[in-house]
Order: structure tokens, then sequence, then C-alpha cells
């Protein structure tokens, strides 16, 4: 959508759900990274039990962090009875100051946003990343899109719709990743240092991996500062290092950091914005917010999707595009909402690409090297070349790049002279393949596949996935999972699965049809294939847009959103489909 259709609804949206939850006058019901959150996820034991803090009546709610002086603080006493804030005193080394205006150590004290870091050392904001300050990296503005100013509201490119994640990585970033691959989705993450007392994203492997791999299965990443301060409240100094430090910690990450970046609270004033253009930054906001923070349970998400409706029905990706913003610390937001917006994305007509992409911006404009012998950002190869800018890596060619330069998935890529640095080399197996050929005929009263045939070449046997994982050693063959290993590393039966990428190695690929099913015994390389008979799902109409049981009665066996009906009556293919509540009438459950 075009900003001037949407702007008021945009700036209605930033103002009344991104602002400081500790604003007073904002009003706001719940807010990102908040205390509150952070009692939820304890509820939920999504994190480890706080320390026990003594209930003290009568305190007051600190003051935002507003502009302070370095010079002021280190003017101020030592605090001598435990209090700390404004008037209060400043809490001594390696302590923090907790939103309530006690000092202390871990979650309850540290935990940033709301630890009051002007008042304790240990604050999770104080902390600094390892390695050399990136203030002194040359920021040339390149390209057409602007840097600071106004900032971006919405895309350019006609057809694009650009799904964006604040505050991750986080517990469920892992599984949302897996969601997006099998979705063949692009996304862009927003991603936060050291919020929630999760940790440095640099220091902490689980983070520090997850990005890498965002960046191996060719999403964008983009800045949303260090630790989730509001940035017009803060004096030169540490605003400075909001954006500074989660340069440090990509850097240590990558070798590079983003050029893109979302102000937390998405409040940035005038003098924020000139700040960040002067730092190299395009200030990115968004035209399209479900809301999905405030929408966080089974009973409210679909309000969410109501959001979503609201705006993609009628729409028309001949001339329309979106911004979209989420958050992949929200559970319903990744193993609900995420599903029905692609589903409906695509159903719509409509493309999911990264921000850089639905603005035009060439991917060798997102980044900025951080050291001029840093390894620098990859596209994924369209054409089956390979180099040190392009990777095989999720390429419909295969993984490894050959010395010669071209993308394969046998020895002759994966083995002697294969290039690391541009895709795999881990070989697919020269001893191991599968092939598989389909023919299916259909008549006017039936869709029933008539033959199918799978052989193998192999000579050593593979084992049957248990997990839901394939490769050059486990096979999807057999698997109640599907028989499609996808180029992921995936097993499925949809053409996710089954189509562009699917990896041969690993399970059969082509046809996917349900009414055939392949068993390979692990003690034998035979083949055989039976028919199996008609499940009580293949009368009922196979769901077209993600949803399944319902008025409809619609089935997810044999979708292209995957084979499992959730408990609350979408299709997929992850635990969060096939377990528990999975209902069984309308699709398989595992």
């Amino acid at each position: 959508m075009k900003y001037t259709t949407l702007v008021a609804a945009a700036l209605a949206s930033i103002a009344s759900a991104h602002s400081d939850p500790r604003d007073v006058h904002a009003g706001i019901p719940k807010m990102l990274g908040g205390r509150k959150f952070l009692a939820e996820l304890r509820a939920k034991n999504a994190l480890p039990a706080p320390l026990m803090m003594e209930k003290r009546e009568g305190k007051r709610e600190p003051d935002v962090q507003v502009m302070r002086s370095v010079e002021d603080l280190e003017e101020r006493q030592i605090s001598t009875n435990g209090e700390c804030g404004p008037g209060l005193g400043h809490c001594p080394a390696g302590q923090c100051c907790s939103i309530e205006g006690w000092c202390g150590n871990g979650i309850d004290y540290c935990a940033a946003p709301d630890c009051q870091f002007l008042y304790g050392p240990a604050c999770d904001a104080n902390t600094v990343p390892a390695g050399n300050s990136t203030a002194g990296i040359a920021r040339p503005q390149l390209g057409t899109i602007p840097y600071g100013g106004a900032g971006i509201y919405d895309c350019l490119v006609p057809g694009d719709i650009a799904f964006t994640f604040d505050d991750g990585p986080y517990n469920y970033t892992s599984d949302l990743l897996d969601k997006l691959a099998v979705y063949n989705a692009s996304a862009t993450f927003m991603i936060t240092g050291n919020n929630l007392g999760k940790g440095p994203i640099d220091s902490t492997p689980e983070w520090s991996n997850i990005i890498k791999r965002m960046i191996a299965s060719g999403h964008q990443i983009a800045s949303h500062t260090w630790s989730h301060q509001n940035l017009t409240s803060l004096d030169p100094t540490y605003f400075n290092h909001q954006i500074i430090y989660n340069e440090m910690a990509f850097n240590n990450i990558l070798g590079y950091f983003p050029t893109y970046m979302r102000p937390p609270y998405s409040e940035c004033n005038d003098t924020c914005s000139a700040i960040l253009g002067n730092l190299g930054y395009h200030v990115t906001y968004f035209d399209l917010d479900t809301e999905g923070y405030l929408n966080d349970s089974p009973t409210l998400i679909q309000n969410s999707k109501n959001i979503w409706d609201a705006a993609i029905d009628g729409s028309n990706p001949a001339t329309d595009n979106f911004l979209e913003i989420e958050h992949d610390i929200h559970y319903q937001t990744v193993y609900n909402l995420t599903d029905y917006i692609l589903a409906s994305m695509y159903s719509h007509g409509y493309k999911s690409v990264t921000v850089g992409q639905c603005l035009g911006d060439p991917a060798a404009n997102w980044y900025r090297s951080g050291n001029p012998n840093a390894p620098v950002p990859q596209t994924t190869s369209t054409d089956g070349t390979c180099s040190a800018t392009i990777t095989c890596y999720g390429s419909t060619f295969g993984n490894c790049c050959s010395s010669a330069g071209w993308c394969g998935s046998t020895s002759a890529y994966c083995g002697t002279g294969c290039q690391p640095a541009s895709g795999n080399c881990t070989s697919s197996s020269s001893t191991t393949s599968v092939k598989s050929t389909t023919s299916t005929k259909v008549t006017s009263s039936s869709t029933t596949t008539t033959s199918s045939k799978t052989s193998s070449t192999s000579t050593a046997s593979q084992a049957i996935s248990t997990d839901g994982t394939c490769g050059t050693t486990i096979t999807c063959i057999g698997s109640t999972f599907g028989n499609c290993c996808s180029q992921y590393g995936y097993c499925g039966s949809t053409s996710a699965y089954c189509g562009t990428g699917c990896n041969p190695v690993g399970g059969t690929c082509g046809s996917a049809s349900s009414s055939t099913s392949t068993k390979v015994t692990t003690s034998s390389t035979k083949t055989t294939t039976t028919t199996s008979s008609a499940s009580p799902s293949s009368t009922k109409k196979v769901s077209t847009d993600g949803t399944c049981a319902g008025t409809e009665g619609f089935t997810c066996q044999g979708s292209t959103y995957g084979n499992c009906c959730s408990q609350y009556s979408y299709c997929g293919s992850t635990s969060a489909y096939c377990s528990t509540g999975c209902q069984s009438g309308f699709g398989t459950c595992s």
C-alpha cells in the first residue's frame, strides 16, 4: 500500500502500539519486551525462575530514562540502602537497577529494556561486545533509498510484501525459520542485541548460529538497537552505544553489519533521524501492523488475522504492496499467525520478499563491511554459478560450489576443490542415490495415481527419518513425515518438499500422491511400492487457503500447506500442527 493511503492508520499504530512501556502518558496495555511480557514467559516456563524479590510497598514507577550526561551520572552518589534511580542513587559496580528502583542481579534487575541502565552499571544495556568499535568505519550512502529523514513506511515494488520480525532472535525463531523455508518465504529480521535477559547475540551461540542461518537462507537482517531503548530519550553518548554496540555484535558474528534498522517502539524524532542518517541507516517503519503482540493467545489471535484480512482483501497485487511488522518473540505469531499470513499472501497473488527487495535496493547495499578482509554478503545462485558473492546454499542446482564455480550436489561438486565459502562441502554421496519416476493419469471421474515407481541404485542403506530431517544418511522414504526431502533437509509431501530444490538423495522427488506409499528397509536396498487404502479424509475437499475442519470440513491431506490439521484449524507440517490437539479427521497426525 502507498503511504498516502495508510498514513493515518500507520501513525496511529506507531503512537499507540509501539510507545515506550514506561511512558506513563502512553496508556499502553502491553508492550514489547517489558516486565509483563517477562512475567508471562515465566508463567509458560519459558524463562528460568527469577530471583525472589522482597515485596516493597509504595514504590513508584521510574521516569523514562531521559537525556543525562555521563558527567552528571558520575557526580551521583552510590546507593547505600539498595534504592536506585532518579534522585535515589546509583548502584555499585556489578549491580543492576530494576524498574522498581532496587539494586541487584538477575533477570528481574538486569534485563533490557526495563533495567535503569543510567543507574545500574551491570544492566544489559551497558554490556559492551568484544572487539573494536565500528564507530570509525566509513559510511558512504549508496543507492537511491533514503537514509535517515522521515523514514520508510511502504514498499516500492507492486505485488511485494515484506514480512518483518522485531525483537528476536528468541526461543521461537528457529522454528520460524523452518516454517519460512517450507513456504519458500523471505523475511527481514530487526534484531536486538541484548534484550529480555537472553544474553548478547554475539556471545550466545544459539543466537549467533540463528543469525548465520538467516543469512544462509536468504533472509535480510537489520538492526533494532542493542537493548531496545527509546532513542528519542537518550543523550548522544548512550544513543551511540545503542547503535554501535549492535554493529559490533553483528561484526563479531558475520564480519559486517546492516544498513537497515527500525527504531524501538518505532519512535524517532528529527534529531534521532538525522543521527541515524549520518550513521548510514535506512530508518524502516511499516504500513501494516496486525498487532500480534497484543493478541498472543489462542482466543485473541483471530483479531490479528482480521486486521490482516481487512488490509489484504480487496487489495490488488498489480498496484499494491505492504511492509508488514510482526514479532518473533510471541508464540501465537510464530506458530499460528505466520501460516495464516503466508497462505493468504500467496493466495492473493503477492510475493514474499525482504525489505531491500521490496524497495528495489541491490543486496550489496544492505550491509556494510566491518573489516576489509571480512566475507561479503552473498546472494543465492539463480543460474548455477557460484563465487565469493554468490552461494549455492539453498539454490535449485545443489548446495556445493565446485572448484570451477558451478553449483551441484555430487562428489564432483562437493569433493576435492569444493569452495566452502560459497556453499556446503558435505558430499551428498556418490555411493547412494535414489531415482524417482512417477507418472500420473487423471480421468474425468478419478484423480487416483495409477502408477508410481521408485528405484534405487544405492549400495548402502539409509536410516528412515524419525524426526523429520533428511540427507545423505537419512531418508524420508517410509517416514511418517512424507517421502520427499526438501532443499533445506526436511521431510514432507507437498510441492515445497517435492518440487524445486528437492534432494533426491534423501527421498523421492516429484509427485507426492497420498494414494501411494513407499517403504525402504534399513537392511536392504530393495524398494517396494504398495497402494494404500483411501483415508477417511480423501472424500473431503482439500484445503486451498490453509484452513481445515470448520464449517467447510476441509482436509489438509494433500494440501500445499502441510498434511496436519492443528487444534486451531490450520494446515501445517510441524509439531505445532501434527501433535497436541491435531485433528485426525481432517488430515494426518503424528
